[in-house]
This record gives structure tokens, C-alpha cells and sequence, in this order.
């Protein structure tokens, strides 16, 4: 049985130095390191912070929505109420109030609620006897501003009912739902501060990624930099792999936050209410959300190229 001859012995890096001639180009040294496949926790856990910030930030535009179409449709909206508990001279001063108001300037339009409506608003909290006589309900008329319901409008409305029809009381609609925009509002801001963890996180999942991903092809990585690579071309190899998981983890981290929101969506409108149905996404929410997946993979992208710089500097 015939023997092979023995191999001859690895140059070392003095020796490889020496021998320009003998090494391939940096583009066929970096076929030494072979793609990674999808089998890492990575582009899943790309995919699960992804849909975590799409959900989010569908929420938060939302929120905003639902803030400005309330505060646009209460604006010019003002509450006038007239207390007295006699029910006859209380009909009597809340049309009173009906002709004062009819005849203001920048008054668009008035509406004297019924009694019948007020008592079947009241009646889920005061019960059946919101109709008897024993509960004085103020006469309440809504008024239409073709302005802003303003202080300085409200203090002119109220002086010149007050000159004619006294215990009235005015009030802009939009105040009262003024805690409402405060909720809603750092709402907002939670969902802002959770989009910012989330990257945080995406970041440190691919620093961590490309720090392990280098170690564990630290010597490939050494025999392509004797082969004649340089550092540009060690990089690209990984920030290809990182790529690839970054697109299909974002990809589908869209597609679940994406059917997520339409879930939620469909639960929202079977509400049917009015204001619920103000926090719509119009078409620039919809394109600000499909920004999202671009952005987080230009931020693994810009994270992997920054970890494996450093690395690559401290080996060579």
C-alpha cells in the first residue's frame, strides 16, 4: 500500500508575508467563510421586536388621531346649561336662553336638548327616577361656534345670557374632555419610550449576534487576513449574513404586527362609536409604519458593522 507524501508545514505570518505572489485575491479569500443559515435565534428575535414596535407605534398613531379629531370636533362647541329647579320657569328661561343665543354674533348654530334625551342619558346613573320631579335637571342647550370656543368667547356668551337669563352656566365642550387628552397624550409617550427600548434591544441582540458570530470564525477570519483579505471585505462576509436574518426577521416581525393591528382594528370599529372611530390610520400612518422594517434593518446593519470594526481592530 503506497503512502501519500507528507503535506509541508503551514507558513507563518512572517512567512505568508513574504510570499505576495501566492496569495489569492481578498475576494476569493472571503469564500473561505461560508454563509450562515437561519438557524439562529436572532432573525426570530428581530422578527418578535419588530412586531412589538409596529404594534406600538400603530397604537401611539392612533392615539393621535383620536386626540386631534376630538379636539377639532369639539373646538367650537359650547354647553349651556340652565339651572332652576321649577320646571315650568325653567322651560321658560331655557328658551329665553335659545332666543339670546339665536341672535349673538359668531353663533352658528343652537339646539335646546330635550328633556326626554337628557333623562335617558342621566338614567344609567340616577335610575327611574331621574323623570320625577325630585331631581331638578338643568335645561341644556349645545351651541355651534363658527370660531373657537375660546375664554375670551365664553366670557362673552356668558355675560350676555347672564344679562337676560339669570342661573346659566357656559362651558366649553372641549374642557371637559381635557383629562382625556392628557391620557391620551402620555399614552403617546409610553408608546414613544417603548419604540426606543425596543431598538435599545434590537441593538444589543445584534451586538451580541456579531460578537459571538466573530469569535466563533476568529481563525477563518485569521487565515483570510494571511490570504490577502482586508477588512472591508472580512465585514462585508458577515454584515451579508446579518442582512439576510435582519430582512427575514423584519419581514416577518411586519406581517405579525401588521395582522396584530388589524385584529384590533376590526374589534375597535365593531364599538361603532363616534369618537373610537376618529383613531383611524390614514395612508402617511400606514407609510410610516412600513418605514419600521427599513429602519430596523439599517439599524442591525449599522450595529454589526460597528461591533465587527472594533473586533477586527483588536485582532489585528
Amino acid at each position: 500500500m503506497s503512502t501519500l507524501p507528507p503535506l509541508p508545514a503551514a507558513p507563518d505570518r512572517d512567512e505568508a508575508d513574504a510570499l505576495p505572489a501566492a496569495r489569492p485575491r481578498g475576494r476569493a479569500a472571503a469564500r473561505l467563510l461560508p454563509p450562515a443559515r437561519l438557524t439562529g435565534p436572532i432573525p426570530w428575535v428581530i422578527a418578535i421586536l419588530i412586531a412589538l414596535v409596529v404594534m406600538a407605534a400603530a397604537g401611539g398613531l392612533a392615539l393621535r388621531n383620536l386626540a386631534n379629531n376630538a379636539q377639532a370636533d369639539l373646538s367650537s362647541a359650547v354647553s349651556v346649561q340652565v339651572i332652576e329647579p321649577n320646571l315650568d320657569l325653567r322651560a321658560q328661561r331655557g328658551a329665553a336662553a335659545v332666543k339670546v343665543l339665536t341672535r349673538m354674533e359668531g353663533v352658528q348654530a343652537v339646539r335646546l336638548v330635550p328633556e326626554a334625551e337628557l333623562a335617558a342619558l342621566l338614567e344609567p346613573w340616577l335610575g327611574a327616577g331621574v323623570t320625577s320631579a325630585d331631581v331638578p335637571i338643568p335645561a341644556l342647550i349645545d351651541v355651534e361656534l363658527t370660531g373657537s370656543a375660546g375664554r375670551a368667547e365664553i366670557a362673552r356668551i356668558e355675560a350676555a345670557l347672564t344679562a337676560e337669563v339669570p342661573g346659566v352656566r357656559v362651558d366649553a365642550q372641549g374642557d371637559w374632555l381635557r383629562p382625556v387628552y392628557n391620557a391620551l397624550a402620555a399614552l403617546q409617550y409610553l408608546a414613544l419610550g417603548l419604540i426606543a427600548l425596543v431598538a435599545l434591544a434590537t441593538a444589543a441582540a445584534v451586538w451580541l449576534a456579531a460578537r459571538n458570530a466573530f469569535a466563533g470564525a476568529r481563525e477563518t477570519v485569521e487565515i483570510m487576513h494571511l490570504l490577502g483579505a482586508s477588512e472591508r471585505q472580512m465585514s462585508a462576509v458577515f454584515l451579508r449574513d446579518v442582512l439576510r436574518e435582519a430582512v427575514f426577521g423584519a419581514a416577518a416581525g411586519t406581517a405579525l404586527g401588521v395582522g396584530a393591528v388589524w385584529l384590533l382594528g376590526q374589534q375597535f370599529a365593531a364599538l361603532d362609536s363616534g369618537m373610537v372611530g376618529g383613531g383611524g390610520l390614514a395612508l402617511v400612518d400606514w407609510l410610516a409604519i412600513a418605514a419600521i422594517p427599513l429602519a430596523g434593518v439599517l439599524l442591525a446593519l449599522v450595529t454589526a458593522r460597528i461591533t465587527i470594526a472594533f473586533a477586527l481592530r483588536d485582532m489585528l
